[in-house]
């Protein structure tokens, strides 16, 4: 089993929607077998960038002109200086905004550190190999989306293929084939990938960590059997006492604490897919994105970046499958109330980069909270 080197434990790191409530402490280990997460930037830079980032763009926007006093604390409400500004129908734009600003802001001081990678070669040779297999090209319309799992990708690789004519509507039958009719940077030679970078419209779409962590867990370990022979039996057998020599598992009943267990042991840069930190598959310091949309507001992000590209004004992004199991943040709480602290507290840094690039608060997991 892999063997963990240190933890790197930070203290509440607050995204531009609020702040968390979870306190890491030092975790120190000399026998603990888990991998450590790469060399993370400074938490409280973070915090300070977000924090101005949002208040320089709500000066710029002449935003606090219109602010009001918000009401004393203990009245029961929430005071959102998003919710503030809203007095007319743009105001999902403005929201966007602001977020895409406090993003590319965040993203432009975090990157700029030494230790970030300041382009594509100047990853490793795996990081690179994760990265530009997972770039689709679309040569009709001039940009690159780099796909990231269980944040709407089939549908982003649907419209892809009706782009190309591949497909004659988005709503066609038929399973979604992941490969067939789809060029991706690595299939291109690296003149070819320089230019693409250089002169296409580039865009990514992100998710809240922890969700997107439970729809892999639920979909992959609960309906694809592939899934469920290849990690879940594997993981049955590492984490469940008494199971380390059976060799007659299913591993459809993996549970979400056993899942846990299975990534804090797992190297962040050879991770499946599925489970892989967003940053290392998109390597945003690599890579400026035009876009950065998000999973949560994923209509009116998704026909931004269509009217963006020269989509016909017909098309539109499709609705999600009838079959789809959303994550609710009943279900979340659940399930993550379920693990042991402990255990989140050394998950959580190992996807603090998707928290803190792209403006995820922290989950509160407190024992107080878990109670409800």
């Amino acid at each position: 089993m892999p063997v963990r080197k240190q933890e790197f434990v930070k203290k509440g790191v607050g995204g531009p929607r609020g702040s968390s409530v979870i306190n890491f402490r030092p975790l120190v280990s000399a026998t603990s077998p888990r991998r450590s997460s790469a060399v993370l930037p400074s938490v409280l830079t973070f915090a300070v960038i977000v924090a101005s980032g949002g208040l320089l763009l709500m000066i710029e926007k002449g935003m606090l002109n219109n602010m009001e006093t918000p009401p004393p604390r203990g009245n029961g409400k929430n005071v959102n200086y998003l919710q503030q500004v809203r007095h007319h129908d743009s105001n999902a734009d403005v929201e966007s905004q602001i977020m895409q600003e406090i993003r590319n802001r965040t993203i432009r001081s975090m990157c700029s550190q030494k230790n970030m990678p300041h382009n594509v070669w100047s990853l490793n040779a795996l990081q690179r190999k994760t990265l530009l297999q997972h770039i689709l090209v679309s040569e009709e319309h001039h940009f690159l989306y780099c796909y990231v799992p269980k944040v709407a990708c089939s549908n982003w690789k649907r419209m892809l293929k009706v782009l190309s004519g591949a497909l004659p509507g988005v709503d066609a039958k038929g399973k979604m084939d992941h490969r067939t009719d789809l060029l991706f940077l690595s299939d291109l030679q690296p003149e070819q990938i320089r230019h693409r970078l250089r002169h296409y419209y580039k865009f990514m779409f992100v998710r809240e960590p922890m969700a997107r962590l439970l729809s892999a867990y639920r979909n992959k370990f609960g309906e694809i059997e592939s899934y469920q022979k290849k990690y879940g039996a594997e993981i049955i057998r590492r984490y469940r006492k008494g199971r380390a020599k059976d060799t007659n598992i299913a591993g459809d009943d993996v549970t979400f604490t056993e899942f846990v267990r299975y990534l804090l042991d797992e190297e962040s840069e050879r991770m499946n897919e599925h489970w892989m930190p967003m940053y290392n598959l998109c390597q945003p310091c690599a890579i400026t994105y035009d876009f950065i949309g998000s999973y949560e507001r994923l209509e009116d992000d998704a026909a931004h970046v269509l009217e963006k590209v020269g989509a016909p004004p017909h098309l539109r992004f499709p609705e999600r499958q009838s079959w789809y199991k959303p994550v609710t943040k009943e279900t979340l709480h659940y399930y993550l109330c379920g693990v042991p602290q402990k255990l989140l507290r050394e998950l959580l840094p190992k996807y603090i980069l998707d928290f803190s690039l792209f403006g995820y608060s922290l989950p509160n997991t407190t024992a107080e909270y878990c109670r409800h």
